[in-house]
């Protein structure tokens, strides 16, 4: 469980988080949305703990991580897995060592053999198999997230963030990744948070939405109770996003 409490943060004279509070739970997927600016990659940055707060906490399985030495929020982060939003490939890498970097940064101490047979793992549990050897280059928008999924897996998380995987994809990739984030969850029972500001995603992967307006959390429930909401402030995003 991730539990969110009373959390601010600012830069400089921009007061991005006004005190968010927030409770994932374990084997869910959270989508939350909101208009651009409106703190949601900054959240997902506090919740791995690449951003300490100015004020409240974030508490991963009941340990507030703003009170953890450097090496138990190293511990904390093996718990997680974070897809990028442009994917976050390194050029220069195969496709392997970009996904087997994870590992060999950690310090895992795996034999090439069985690197190579994680990798191979991830991949087909992405619809990728086969594919090791090319560079990132030579891959379509999609399967450069993908690639970046099946990096973010490679560690065997229990939890997923995503900063919008559907962004710069065309509707046909998007519901493709879409059903892989429902896959996934449902095979590994992981607990998935999906940043996003497309609804149609968030209709297909979401169990619960959570809707971020002026730094706080503007309204939690299902998708049709976002949709059928008369709220003024939901109404106006939700046409913004559909329309």
């Amino acid at each position: 469980m991730i539990e969110i409490k009373n959390l601010y943060k600012q830069f400089e004279d921009n007061f991005v988080l006004r005190g968010v509070d927030l409770t994932i739970n374990q084997g869910e997927t959270l989508a939350i949305i909101g208009p651009s600016g409106c703190g949601k990659s900054v959240l997902l940055k506090h919740i791995v703990g690449l951003l300490q707060p100015d004020k409240g906490c974030v508490c991963i399985e009941g340990k507030n991580i703003n009170d953890l030495s450097s090496a138990e929020l190293y511990e904390i982060r093996k718990l997680f897995g974070f897809l990028f939003q442009g994917a976050a490939l390194f050029d220069s890498m195969t496709i392997e060592e970009n996904i087997a970097l994870p590992l060999v940064e950690n310090d895992y101490n795996y034999s090439q053999a069985k690197l190579d047979a994680i990798v191979a793992e991830k991949l087909a549990l992405v619809d990728l198999p086969g594919i090791q050897k090319k560079k990132p280059s030579e891959l379509s928008g999609g399967m450069k997230k993908r690639v970046g999924l099946a990096r973010a897996l490679v560690t065997n998380p229990k939890y997923i963030l995503y900063d919008e995987p559907t962004t710069g994809l065309d509707p046909i990739m998007s519901d493709s990744i879409d059903e892989l984030i429902v896959h996934l969850n449902k095979q590994i029972n992981v607990t998935s948070i999906v940043v996003t500001h497309d609804m149609f995603s968030v209709k297909n992967v979401a169990d619960k939405v959570s809707m971020m307006h002026e730094g706080k959390i503007y309204y939690s429930g299902t998708y049709s109770e976002i949709l059928n909401s008369n709220d003024s402030v939901i109404k106006s995003f939700v046409k913004r996003t559909i329309i």
